[in-house]
């Protein structure tokens, strides 16, 4: 709408100066060269020759165009190109304006049934509406699709969370009932039970604690300098056991050496998480590859797996809470099915990135990239 208006301005200029310029020129073209060179010289000092510039000015100019008024023949070419301007202006105004106040009226809908709670509601992009207005229906999307996705977590998560609470304090009430009842001896096999349904459930409160403070923004990490490789080597020691129990062959491609600053113990709980998810939903590909290069800038994990790998349909909310519990990751699997969004959010919360992608020749790969931490270590 500026530019319109400008436009209008600078024609109705630019109209103005052509009609002076060529009534000049033609009047210009009565006048003698000599006299024309007079009325030149004396011009430029009209004070001291007004009678003189007077005669030239009847002899050669209309009246009109000297007599003071607001009907002479400039003003009435002023009104003349206002009266078409106004016409130009609302027709152009609507045109271009339209596309704005549709893609206005767009976003207010869809923002009016997003607060109804219709998170499924986008907003249509209208063809020729300003960059800015485009630029805003696609935050606008982008954010509905993350109330969408949050809603939906919340709603699976409730009644998820539900079953995982129920399961060990049922068992682990029908056991203690079973030893008061006299059904059960209170051995310490008998107790032993119960304890380990007691730690399946006090590990679940953990972690979810600890995805509500990383959620928060509250999640605190030491800065520790430390090797990437040692911790690798030393994560993949710690699951020699259960990469054994489960035939699983392993093999790690890491440098001699990777300093790096960090939180060691979190980053170390990303490795082993992820070992841990190879063990628990591909072990039938009796296959593990680690591998770490480092470079000044970044760090790059990649962790894979010849598995059954996961549906593409899926590979965007692997690293949601609960993931495993509705899809393909059953519960006689085991586990919390929180282990993957707390390996995110770790990285995540150093800055990183974290990604699953299903490999061509069969398993998941997941890539980790961490950019060297500029603080020093406390």
């Amino acid at each position: 709408m500026s530019l319109l208006a400008l436009g209008v301005v600078s024609l109705i200029a630019l109209c103005m100066w052509l009609r002076f310029a060529t009534e000049t020129y033609l009047t210009e073209q009565k006048i003698p060269p000599a006299t024309l060179e007079r009325i030149r010289t004396i011009s430029a000092s009209p004070a001291q020759h007004e009678q003189e510039l007077w005669g030239y000015l009847r002899q050669y100019y209309q009246p009109q165009d000297v007599v003071p008024g607001i009907l002479g023949a400039d003003w009435l070419l002023f009104y003349a190109l206002m009266a078409a301007s106004i016409p130009l202006i609302v027709v152009l105004g609507f045109v271009t304006s339209r596309p704005l106040s549709r893609q206005f009226s767009i976003v207010a809908a869809t923002a009016r049934r997003v607060t109804q709670g219709d998170f499924s509601s986008r907003a249509e992009l209208v063809p020729n509406a300003p960059a800015e207005l485009n630029r805003l229906a696609e935050d606008f999307n982008a954010m509905c699709e993350k109330l969408s996705r949050y809603e939906r977590e919340v709603l699976d998560s409730s009644a998820i969370l539900a079953h995982e609470l129920r399961t060990p304090l049922n068992a682990a009430m029908g056991r203690l009932q079973g030893i008061l009842d006299g059904v059960f001896e209170p051995q310490p096999d008998q107790l032993a039970m119960i304890l380990r349904q007691l730690v399946q459930l006090n590990r679940l409160v953990s972690d979810l604690h600890f995805l509500s403070v990383a959620r928060a923004g509250e999640l605190r990490l030491s800065e520790d300098k430390f090797d990437l490789t040692e911790l690798i080597r030393d994560r993949i020691n710690w699951s020699v056991p259960a990469l054994d129990a489960a035939g699983i062959v392993s093999r790690v491609e890491v440098p001699s050496s990777a300093p790096w600053y960090g939180d060691r113990d979190r980053l170390g709980q990303v490795v082993s998480i992820l070992i841990e998810n190879v063990v628990r939903y591909a072990g039938s590909g009796r296959a593990l590859t680690v591998r770490l290069s480092a470079s000044s800038g970044t760090a790059r994990l990649i962790i894979q797996d010849r598995g059954p790998g996961v549906p593409a349909e899926e590979l965007p909310r692997i690293f949601d809470r609960f993931w495993r519990a509705e899809h393909s990751r059953g519960r006689h699997s085991g586990g919390s099915g929180l282990g993957l969004s707390i390996a995110g959010v770790i990285v995540e919360a150093h800055g990183g990135m974290i990604q699953a992608a299903n490999r061509v020749d069969g398993g998941l790969e997941v890539n980790i990239s961490l950019p060297r931490r500029s603080a020093a270590p406390r």
